[in-house]
């Protein structure tokens, strides 16, 4: 499989705002995008997880912190049907 490498430049001042090393900012980096990609139903769960660098599970659960479902619907919609069921 062909890989490929996106750079990005930044400056440290993003990094003493963030209060973050150049690797935690660079892996929150890697999951924000995934999740965006997601979220917007360009890509899987499963590329997703990969282009994040976890595996699936761990990238499902990830999705909560963010706010977003893995099932595609927000919570409280999920919660909703549930009560007209």
């Amino acid at each position: 499989m062909v890989m490929h490498e996106l750079k990005i430049i930044y400056p440290d001042d993003l990094l003493l705002s963030l209060k973050e090393t150049p690797i935690e900012f660079e892996e929150l980096a890697r999951v924000l995008l995934a999740v965006k990609l997601y979220e917007l139903g360009k890509v899987t769960t499963g590329m997703a997880a990969r282009l994040a660098g976890m595996n699936r599970v761990s990238f499902l659960f990830t999705l909560k912190r963010f706010g977003l479902s893995p099932l595609g619907v927000d919570p409280q919609e999920l919660s909703q049907d549930f009560k007209n069921a």
